[in-house]
């Protein structure tokens, strides 16, 4: 039987370039840390107790509910509100384990089937509404998240393939499986595995989301869709996990979230003073923001999916891996991340980012740009432009492309450079930008040749939810029999370095296939205001740990 924190051994590589920018932040004491390693030394007599935060959120999202709602955006807040089982501590270059350590459970124990995780829990914990935080409490968390009627868009997935869960004693409760499933505890340390308040979820049902109840440092106050969302210091809060740099309440009183959707007024509403801090910030705007005193910008690389585009590997001419190969061939991802990026997001190489355990470097020509490969490719397939107009053809059909767009991640910046860099192999593309529900729905029905995609999670396992023949979210709608069994080993296997080594095979045969167009690793660019002291961002990348931060 395992016991403990049980790290997780996994190997790691990061984009070194990002590192060394967040280590210089870290030096410049913005983002502070449990390890001296990370502390930055701020004058204490300079720093204030209490005040309020504002803070930018970058996507209005059409749903704030945890256990429901899917966005990253939602985590940003709600880290602070809730509590997780288990944290993931964020690793350091030099560090190869993933690990855990306790949050609201002290201890667990895992058995050696892997099928049951046994948590001893906190005695000392209530919800904001005074309620008792207990093994019963859990159940009822877990009973709802896997319930069909929560329609859960994340947090069931991060459960794998959850069976029961049991209530031992009062503190004392088994997460039943039905089969293994390494990445429970990478699930269970996510907001979306937040606990929530049985009493307040029995009070509110479907207007929960209006009336959140953690046990976190911060209770949610208010929240008015498309305008604010005020979360206020839990006075009580003497439970914080090891990642906190102090334990007991937090510094701040109160954190305001503002929307700003519109990337070009972000940089603005920062100098403007009306946040002091504002995630995705536009690289120029970035550039511009060094150069101001008052501001300094925190790059986080995001673990989890490269940004990239999805190949609808059943709708034709996708369904020939030569053109395929040749759209990768043709897509020059330096000119991408130079040309929109300004150099602060790195080209990616793969299904999974640099700051992901288990990336691997494929070999460059894997991915390389070679826009001559790409044309004798699409000749040997058949296309060639038989009547001059600048696009290829076959049997009278010309070569064109129908790609979905959403707004986020500057995709149609994006989409335009690459039609410009398709159209000197002779291949149209046509854009389609949709809001996020109605992409859903394309992606359902499989109207498209191709869909971005994106997934920020720390465990490599999101490569089942994206790539396994089984999944609602596999885009590509492949179905490979190679993959698949790669996908459920990887998944159940309790040897760290065996697990990365079937997630290694696991990502060169989804660039044998050409089963998407690896764009870049997501970074986000926060501007904080030199004001801000101690911000940190957890092991997941977009969500800040609010609790340690102080305003000058």
């Amino acid at each position: 039987m395992l016991t403990g924190t049980y790290p997780v051994e996994v190997p790691m590589r990061i984009a070194w370039q990002l590192i060394v920018a967040i280590f210089l932040a870290l030096n410049a004491g913005l983002i502070g840390g449990v390890d001296s390693r990370y502390a930055g030394d701020v004058c204490a007599s300079a720093l204030q107790q209490g005040g309020t935060l504002f803070y930018g959120l970058t996507l209005s999202p059409s749903g704030i509910d945890p256990h429901v709602n899917a966005s990253s955006e939602l985590g940003i807040p709600l880290r602070s509100v809730y509590d997780t089982l288990v944290y993931r501590v964020a690793s350091s270059p030099e560090e190869t384990a993933q690990q855990f350590v306790p949050g609201l459970a002290e201890a667990w124990e895992i058995s050696q089937d892997g099928l049951t995780y046994t948590f001893h829990l906190r005695r000392d914990v209530k919800f904001h509404d005074g309620t008792p935080f207990n093994a019963a409490a859990v159940r009822a968390n877990l009973e709802r998240i896997v319930d069909p009627a929560t329609r859960s868009q994340k947090a069931v997935f991060l459960l794998g393939p959850f069976h029961s869960v049991e209530v031992v004693d009062e503190y004392t409760v088994a997460i039943h499986l039905s089969a293994p499933y390494a990445p429970l505890l990478d699930g269970l340390s996510q907001v979306y595995l937040g606990m929530a308040s049985p009493q307040a979820l029995a009070r509110w049902g479907a207007d929960y989301q209006f009336h959140q109840v953690g046990t976190g440092p911060f209770r949610l106050e208010e929240y008015v869709p498309n305008d604010h969302l005020t979360i206020v210091r839990n006075d009580e809060y003497a439970w914080g996990p090891p990642i906190h740099a102090h334990q007991g309440p937090a510094h701040l009183e109160r954190v305001v979230f503002r929307f700003f959707t519109d990337p070009a007024g972000r940089a603005i509403a920062l100098q403007a003073g009306d946040v002091q801090v504002m995630g995705e910030i536009p690289p120029l705007d970035a550039v511009r923001l060094q150069q101001d005193g008052g501001f300094t910008i925190v790059p986080v690389p995001i673990p989890g999916q490269s940004l990239g585009l999805i190949l609808n590997t059943q709708r034709p001419p996708l369904d020939d891996v030569r053109v395929r190969r040749a759209l990768l061939f043709a897509t020059n991802r330096e000119e991408i991340v130079q040309t929109i990026f300004g150099g602060f997001s790195p080209a990616a190489t793969g299904p999974l980012t640099a700051a992901t355990f288990g990336h691997i470097d494929l070999p460059a020509e894997v991915v390389r740009f070679d826009p001559d490969e790409a044309a004798r490719l699409l000749e040997e397939a058949g296309y060639v432009d038989s009547d001059g107009d600048g696009v290829r053809d076959r049997d009278g059909q010309p070569l064109l492309l129908d790609a979905v767009l959403m707004t986020w991640g500057s995709l149609p910046e994006v989409a335009q450079l690459i039609q410009s860099q398709w159209r000197s192999i002779g291949v149209q593309l046509r854009t389609r930008t949709l809001t996020y529900p109605a992409a859903l729905e394309a992606a359902r029905t499989g109207d498209y040749h191709l869909i971005p995609q994106n997934y920020a999670g720390g465990d490599p396992d999101l490569l089942y939810t994206y790539y396994h023949s089984s999944s609602t979210f596999n885009w590509t709608r492949a179905a490979d029999a190679v993959l698949d069994d790669l996908l459920v080993r990887a998944r159940q296997v309790s040897d760290a370095a065996a697990r990365m080594e079937l997630y290694a095979q696991a990502q060169k045969r989804i660039m044998e296939l050409v089963l998407l167009i690896p764009i870049r690793d997501p970074v986000n660019l926060n501007g904080v205001s030199t004001r801000v002291q101690g911000l940190r961002f957890d092991a997941h990348g977009w969500f800040p740990i609010l609790h340690d931060v102080r305003l000058q």
